[in-house]
């Protein structure tokens, strides 16, 4: 496992210190107005695992690849 420089975003699995390769966008719709997006980053070996995670619960809107992720403004 390579270790990430110490500015790069990790992935929000517990425990892993993976650089992170994805952005799960999610929302709680009993918490967040429907346009708002919380993040969480994923490893690949993490994101198969985040996003049925954050999907069986109706959470998950959009995975993209980080390099790709552009954060809504406001």
């Amino acid at each position: 496992m390579m270790l990430p420089e110490p500015e790069t975003p990790i992935c929000s699995a517990k425990g892993c210190r993976s650089a992170a390769a994805w952005v799960l966008a999610w929302n709680n719709p009993k918490l967040h107005t429907p346009e708002r997006r919380k993040t969480w980053l994923a490893c690949e070996e993490h994101r198969e695992h985040l996003s049925q995670f954050l999907g069986v619960r109706g959470f998950l809107k959009d995975v993209v690849p980080f390099s790709e992720w552009e954060s809504p403004e406001g």
